[in-house]
């Protein structure tokens, strides 16, 4: 029975233990420069769904006058990872989904400012597009997320426009 056991823990270490995983990761993350707080779920092995509800940075500038706010906001993020075993091939870490991603972005923002000066003309508004990005996780659970693309948006005024978007988390995993 002994021997039965050690095979088991034995096989288990192995099948647990191979590189750092291959698969995404269930994330649980706050960030502190756009104050939110993001969960990341996986749909597959390269791929996941990132939900993030907290603000958004406007800001503006007319000559010598300069406005920021933090705007509520809601944001949905398809990412399908493309450089996982290139980064194991290279002895770098995807734990925690560590690596380089394509998107497909969604998000749904207010137009009241919670903080700062900055007023916006629409009570909403909506944005989707397609970008690229990278996110770092960190052995001691930090966390950088940067991405950025162009996409097409709307308000509840009935404008439309084509707009760039950059988005940057820094931060710390909560829960895996």
């Amino acid at each position: 029975m002994k021997n039965y056991i050690y095979l088991i823990i034995i096989f288990t270490n192995l099948a647990f233990g191979q590189n750092q995983g291959e698969r995404t990761s269930n994330l649980l993350s706050i960030n502190v420069l756009t104050p939110s707080i993001e969960w990341e779920v996986p749909l597959g092995e390269k791929s996941t769904f990132d939900l993030k509800i907290g603000t958004a940075i406007g800001f503006t500038r007319s000559g010598n006058n300069t406005e920021v706010g933090f705007f509520p906001e809601f944001e949905t993020q398809y990412r399908y990872y493309y450089n996982f075993q290139k980064r194991l091939a290279k002895d770098k870490r995807i734990k925690d989904n560590s690596g380089n991603y394509l998107l497909f972005l969604g998000s749904l923002r207010s137009g009241n400012s919670i903080i700062g000066e900055m007023e916006i003309d629409d009570n909403f508004a909506g944005f989707v597009g397609p970008g690229w990005g990278f996110q770092r996780v960190y052995k001691s659970g930090f966390k950088l997320n940067f991405n950025t693309g162009i996409g097409y948006g709307a308000n509840d005024r009935g404008d439309f426009y084509f707009a760039p978007f950059i988005g940057v988390q820094l931060g710390w995993v909560i829960a895996r």
